[in-house]
């Protein structure tokens, strides 16, 4: 059974619990983790080196970037919304955390809590503006997009901060067992947090429901702006985590390390959740989805660069995955709506 969480998962009735292995069977999860299987075994017979303990530490510290990533969009488009700001609201956390830890010599452990914290801050920005102007995400966020890129390099001039203490790439490069990088062990740790956020809290429930139906949710009394305020900020926190990751694989904190204005992680951000069953209308979140929609990205892209692919067709791979991954949604909705199931 996944972890696909509906917002009327806590009232579903009796008769709709034998319909559990169809759903199973039509899941995102189950048949992403069959590609993942085929992929990774095809490129484990085809390629020499792909299994070695640093083939599979890197892939694994990959995923877990990629991951949190997936995450950050994946708590915004819960709701119906979107954000194109992460990527620069992750180079921004990674750039102050930077300034925290090498200007300043704040300790590592206040560094970085402070860096998520003005990721959240920067995500309130983002879903005041849209609550209080009743303008859609998209455009709120395009514009985010570049005010806050912008800024970030006006004050930092561009300049790197590739002066941070040892530990911080010691954490990018610590293994345990020998191939499973930290980093990845930490996005599995937010994973299970998320899953029991979205299935058990109030504010979880109740940014499902307000992504199923906004007016119904309204009038049962959820304050739907507050709602999609949170859900803004826990997609900046969750940016941020990601940029600090980033930080902790390359052992510095650079302007460009999510490419132009961010730019770089818009592809991931979008195909993780929406290859893992995150509808982009709203009202239905899979935390396991998006771990495994990033882990069969991940794959895909290690194996094909090493096949020595041009990486522009690797990116045209990667969009048609997620035209057809919402294409799939579509089709799947439709069965199950044809059967009662929804």
């Amino acid at each position: 059974m996944t972890d696909t969480l509906h917002a009327t998962d806590n009232f579903m009735p009796e008769q709709r619990r034998g319909s559990a292995v169809m759903r199973l069977a039509l899941s995102n999860e189950l048949g992403l983790a069959v590609l993942i299987a085929i992929a990774f075994g095809a490129f484990a017979i085809t390629l020499p080196g792909f299994t070695s303990p640093f083939s599979l530490f890197t892939i694994g510290r990959q995923i877990g970037i990629d991951t949190m990533i997936g995450l950050a969009m994946m708590a915004v488009i819960v709701t119906g919304g979107l954000d194109l700001s992460v990527g620069a609201i992750g180079v921004c956390a990674a750039m102050v955390f930077g300034f925290l830890a090498q200007k300043m010599g704040i300790p590592l452990p206040l560094a970085a809590p402070g860096a998520i914290l003005f990721g959240a801050v920067l995500g309130f920005i983002n879903g005041y503006t849209v609550v209080r102007s009743g303008v859609h995400s998209f455009i709120i966020t395009l514009a985010s997009m570049s005010i806050f890129f912008g800024v970030m390099i006006f004050l930092t001039q561009a300049q790197s901060f590739n002066e941070l203490p040892a530990s911080v790439q010691a954490l990018g490069k610590l293994r345990v067992g020998g191939m499973v990088s930290v980093l990845l062990l930490i996005t599995l740790a937010v994973c299970a947090a998320l899953s029991i956020f979205y299935r058990y809290t109030v504010l979880g429930r109740q940014m499902l429901a307000a992504g199923a139906n906004p007016r119904a949710a309204e009038l049962s009394g959820i304050r739907t702006g507050r709602v999609i305020i949170s859900c803004h900020m826990l997609t900046g926190a969750l940016a941020a985590f990601a940029g600090l990751m980033l930080t902790a694989r390359t052992g510095a904190a650079v302007p460009s390390m999510a490419g132009h204005l961010g730019q770089d992680w818009l592809l991931p951000a979008f195909l993780a959740p929406v290859l893992g069953g995150t509808l982009l209308s709203g009202g239905r979140v899979s935390v396991v989805g998006t771990l495994l929609g990033a882990t069969f990205v991940t794959i895909m892209t290690s194996g094909l660069l090493l096949m020595r692919v041009g990486e522009f067709w690797i990116l045209a791979c990667l969009g048609l995955m997620l035209l057809l991954a919402v294409l799939a949604d579509r089709f799947r909705q439709q069965v199950l709506r044809a059967r009662g199931m929804i």
